[in-house]
């Protein structure tokens, strides 16, 4: 395999990982978390969580996603280009 490749998925890889991590602190914990920071905290939701949470939510999944699809595909181009594997 063309050795761009794993640069593009190492470039993603810490790309998404710089995402996730941010996306995770987003998030609403039990003490508001960072999103009360950013004014997440003075919003009342009425029906359980609200539009951006829900949002935000699956940013995260998608992130996630993304982040593990770039490991696995790291391990494989790595089993694949090592010699004597």
């Amino acid at each position: 395999m063309p050795m761009w490749f794993a640069y593009t998925l190492i470039s993603l890889l810490v790309l998404t990982s710089f995402l996730l991590t941010l996306l995770i602190l987003l998030h609403r914990g039990k003490g508001g978390g960072m999103s009360s920071m950013f004014g997440g905290g003075v919003t009342s939701s009425l029906a359980g969580s609200s539009v951006a949470e829900k949002n935000l939510d699956r940013y995260t999944v998608l992130v996630g996603i993304v982040w593990f699809a770039c490991i696995v595909g790291l391990g494989l181009w790595m089993r694949v280009s090592l010699p004597g594997s």
